[in-house]
């Protein structure tokens, strides 16, 4: 797996593209507004061919590429069907800047895969951001694309639209049983990995609840 990330925006979004360099198939994930310019780019220099765009929640800051992206790719949309209403009617509460609506295409579910090339990815329901809110593991690479679940840190914020201090603690303790050697990527932030979150992620774990 080839693993391209910038950080745009007005609160540093972290937009990656993911590809598998044997097919030169790739989808890109979280395309926040400014995007376009450089995932065509990168797209194009690397002769890849854009498959899927996945939100991993539906947050104006992490959605703003996404009409214009489908548009010029032809790649479907995918995100939970419990944040797809953020995507087709925006709520961009505190953005300084229009959000296009966009049409998903594909439904994020608990358990589903989403497959492009040789690679995989598996989606993970961990609500508590949003409701939709989702995690996406690639086993076999040893690497999770977070949202803005788990930072380097820390959790996602429970006081938006959508978000539930009791969810994201169970969402947290499902992350906190996964490997510890397993390469974090968050929406906002540096990498970590899950052994680096550990200390506490067991006291959520331990509490049952987020600690203040």
């Amino acid at each position: 797996m080839e693993l391209l990330s910038r950080a745009v925006g007005p609160i540093a979004t972290n937009v990656l593209v993911l590809a598998d360099p044997a097919t030169r198939e790739a989808i890109a994930i979280d395309t926040a507004s400014p995007s376009l310019a450089w995932i065509n780019g990168e797209l194009a220099e690397r002769g890849w061919t854009l498959k899927l765009i996945v939100s991993t929640h539906g947050h104006w800051d992490h959605i703003g590429d996404n009409a214009a992206l489908s548009a010029e790719s032809g790649a479907p949309i995918a995100v939970h069907p419990l944040d797809r209403e953020r995507l087709v009617h925006p709520q961009p509460i505190g953005a300084p800047f229009e959000i296009p609506p966009s049409v998903p295409a594909v439904e994020l579910a608990e358990g589903g895969t989403i497959r492009f090339g040789s690679l995989r990815l598996d989606v993970l329901h961990t609500p508590g951001h949003t409701e939709g809110s989702v995690c996406l593991l690639a086993p076999d690479e040893g690497l999770l694309v977070s949202g803005d679940t788990l930072f380097a840190g820390g959790w996602g914020r429970v006081d938006l639209p959508g978000g539930s201090a009791e969810q994201m603690a169970e969402s947290i303790i499902r992350l906190g049983r996964l490997d510890s050697a397993i390469r974090v990527r968050p929406g906002h932030g540096p990498s970590t990995t899950i052994e680096r979150e550990a200390a506490w992620i067991e006291l959520v774990t331990s509490g049952g609840r987020l600690f203040a």
